[in-house]
């Protein structure tokens, strides 16, 4: 019979393309096929321009680095894959200089999913690269919402017992020290408006045993996934500004957040070296000790 998928390897790079919005050529074949010579990454970017699914920039700020992402053709054709079933193109997906002046922060959210996708293939873990999802939509209620860099699935293999695997979720916020400490401390009232919400009652809505509505964050996971801040972008003192920013917030109704799931902080460079399951992340409630995230 032949090779009716021979086309995998393009339809997974342009999946990428379109869910994490931009990569480089190297971040793409580190993402989707490190073990082969990146030249035969180089020729597939090149095919889906071709084809019209791709299209790049050059940042010449970066060393005129080229920096790709799907077209709106791309992200119409991408939306139907079934590897992307149910996902949203976030607005503005394939447009050119909606590219050139996002570049920077979309190159380092993937450059954190690319930290996540090392660490666990070193480890035997399981990430795969559509398991990394940006800018996922979550009401809030009034006309808001609260959308994190990324929302990221983990399967972390269990060393202790049968050897099975573990689901682990996270919200990821990138920082690039583009906003003051304040403003970064204030995504934790976001979240915890989040977790708190809870719909009021239109029509058969989803409730709990005692036929009260349920928060609305129940009706996508099963527990409240973990929030992850990166920061980047600053020094030694503006990592811990921010730290120090978030710590504060103990002080605010945000407080119940950070009580009831894992709310922790790392800066890019510990986590470039050391990798994200190293003990590199702060708690914001105890940030003089540090831990692993999982």
């Amino acid at each position: 019979m032949p090779n009716v998928d021979a086309g995998a390897g393009d339809r997974l790079a342009l999946a990428v393309l379109a869910q994490y919005r931009m990569t480089t050529t190297e971040q793409m074949h580190r993402l989707i096929a490190p073990g082969v010579r990146v030249e035969q990454t180089r020729r597939r970017l090149q095919k889906l321009r071709e084809e019209g699914l791709a299209e790049r920039i050059t940042l010449p700020q970066a060393g005129r680095t080229r920096v790709w992402f799907a077209t709106q053709y791309g992200v119409r054709v991408a939306a139907e894959l079934p590897e992307l079933r149910g996902w949203r193109p976030p607005r503005g997906s394939g447009d050119k200089t909606a590219a050139r002046f996002k570049a920077g922060h979309a190159l380092t959210v993937t450059e954190t999913a690319l930290a996540f996708h090392h660490d666990a293939r070193r480890r035997g873990d399981t990430f795969r690269p559509l398991d990394w999802i940006p800018e996922v939509y979550h009401q809030i209620g009034n006309g808001e919402a609260v959308i994190p860099d990324a929302l990221m699935y983990y399967w972390a293999h269990d060393r202790r017992e049968d050897g099975g695997f573990t689901m682990l979720r996270a919200f990821v916020e990138v920082d690039r020290a583009t906003m003051g400490p304040e403003r970064l401390a204030a995504k934790l009232d976001g979240y915890h408006c989040y977790h708190q919400y809870t719909p009021a009652p239109a029509g058969r809505r989803r409730t709990v045993g005692d036929g009260l509505p349920q928060e609305e964050w129940r009706r996508r996971y099963p527990v409240f996934p973990r929030l992850l801040f990166v920061l980047d972008g600053t020094g030694p003192a503006g990592i811990e500004n921010r730290i120090t920013a978030l710590h504060a917030s103990r002080n605010l109704p945000a407080a119940r957040l950070l009580h009831q799931i894992p709310v922790m902080a790392a800066s890019m460079t510990d986590l470039r070296q050391h990798g994200p399951t190293a003990p590199i992340w702060r708690p914001i409630l105890e940030p003089d000790r540090k831990q692993a995230w999982m």
